[in-house]
């Protein structure tokens, strides 16, 4: 189970009736309850021949039938080998059905029907069958008589219809997935991402687990149809196409049995199971018991079916072994290209590095000792020749920075300003000045700026 509060539907055989399966119902957690039940054909009818017909009633009142799929293939001899004829003892070989690429699902109240296609790829060997749904189902509530004598569906070729495809996950798996994969309007298609709808889990006990939070993205009215089309649909594929017999078909008109599964009761205790009138007709049932015992020749029969069907498994397991190896040496063929490439280019490289060697030399090429460069010319001391024992003469400072002779302080480093001014020429008079152009001792005093706050 994928988890437990998804809606599960589980396939539970009855042990009653070998032809009906009963679908009992869980979400979250609870305990599973009948919901549906899955009735097959009676293989004793003589209409049911060379027929495959399967049904989805109601669990409590199995006259109610939402859905069923009947499917008459067609039939070819094969031929067989002398051994095999003699086994026969002359009697004609039995027919081999040819299993068809689809079939349709008919829905009741209201009719419609949905065909589901079968599709294998080539590439993957993954087969998936599509189906579409209609947006609209129902009518619209009217009061006309006219309107409701109507019985055509609603659904027409301009319906928008939501397309659906059931994959396997592997070629060798069982187990299928439901996605939607886009919409449909008058045979126009637009495909969009996968959506997970579904899954469907093969084993003892199958199960089909609708993943509910992807519910809400598909915009169909018969959410009902929906879900008796994705119950019904996988339990028709896994039948048909994934577990394929002839005895799906009742080609030797023998009712069909199930392993592991109690025998019929007498028809004194049990009633008889329903048959489905809708497509075989009105049919009395009959309560006979089975004597029939298989004959000879159908022993024979079942054994040629047998070899028949291991003779295919075992050629499609040569098949995958030889493709396997095919797919080696593919691998292995391109390994060894990749390193046949390798090896060119590095001779390549080779002998364009000796080509370089043998035209340039290889001098200046070696991180060596630095080689002995001259001394850069500097027209002041050099500081990167080595330790000197003094230190280097500092250049001469200006004269209006040397030391006074007079007293410290601003008002002799204002008083040696005067006297090492330029003088200006004789033919030049001095400018005015507020200052005095005498060298009298109060000159240079500077009064003392009187503050505002002190």
């Amino acid at each position: 189970m994928l988890d437990e509060n998804l809606p599960t539907f589980f396939f539970r055989h009855s042990s009653n009736n070998p032809l009906l399966d009963v679908l009992y119902f869980s979400q979250n957690g609870s305990e599973p309850t009948p919901e549906y039940s899955l009735q097959r054909i009676n293989p004793d009818l003589p209409q049911s021949k060379n027929k495959y017909a399967v049904a989805l009633e109601d669990a409590c009142v199995q006259d109610v039938i939402f859905a069923e799929v009947v499917i008459e293939p067609e039939l070819q001899q094969l031929p067989l080998s002398a051994a095999e004829s003699r086994q026969l003892n002359g009697a004609p070989p039995p027919p081999v059905p040819n299993i068809p690429d689809g079939f349709t699902i008919q829905l009741y109240n209201p009719e419609q029907q949905v065909v589901v296609k079968g599709e294998k790829s080539t590439w993957t060997g993954k087969e998936s069958w599509e189906f579409e749904m209609p947006q609209q189902s129902f009518r619209m509530p009217s009061t006309a008589k006219v309107d409701r004598q109507q019985t055509t569906p609603v659904a027409s070729n301009i319906t928008p219809k939501i397309m659906f495809k059931w994959k396997r996950d592997s070629k060798f798996s069982k187990d299928m997935t439901c996605y939607m994969t886009g919409t449909s309007i008058g045979g126009r298609k637009n495909k969009d991402p996968d959506i997970t709808i579904a899954l469907f889990k093969h084993g003892r006990e199958s199960s089909v687990t609708i993943y509910e939070p992807n519910l809400q993205r598909v915009d169909i009215e018969d959410r009902k149809g929906l879900e008796v089309v994705l119950l019904l649909g996988a339990e028709v594929i896994r039948e048909i196409y994934l577990f394929p017999s002839r005895d799906s078909f009742n080609i030797a008109g023998a009712p069909t049995r199930r392993k592991n599964s109690r025998p019929s009761p007498s028809p004194t205790s049990t009633p008889p199971a329903p048959v489905m009138t809708s497509a075989l007709g009105n049919v009395p049932t009959t309560t006979s018991p089975i004597t029939q015992q298989p004959t000879p020749p159908q022993d024979a029969r079942i054994e040629n079916e047998t070899r028949r069907l291991q003779a295919l498994v075992q050629q499609e397991e040569r098949e995958r072994e030889k493709q396997e190896r095919e797919e080696q040496k593919r691998i292995k063929r391109m390994l060894d290209e990749e390193e046949k490439e390798r090896r060119r280019r590095d001779a390549e490289v080779d002998k364009e590095t000796a080509r370089l060697l043998k035209e340039f030399g290889i001098q200046g090429q070696d991180f060596g000792p630095k080689p002995n460069l001259p001394p850069r010319p500097s027209a002041g001391p050099s500081f990167a020749q080595g330790p000197q024992l003094h230190p280097p003469i500092p250049p001469p400072r200006p004269l209006s920075a040397e030391p006074r002779p007079h007293g410290g302080g601003l008002s002799s480093w204002f008083h040696g300003m005067a006297p090492h001014a330029v003088a200006p020429s004789s033919s030049q008079p001095l400018p005015h000045s507020g200052r005095r152009r005498g060298g009298s001792a109060d000159a240079g005093k500077m009064q003392k700026k009187k503050s505002t706050f002190f």
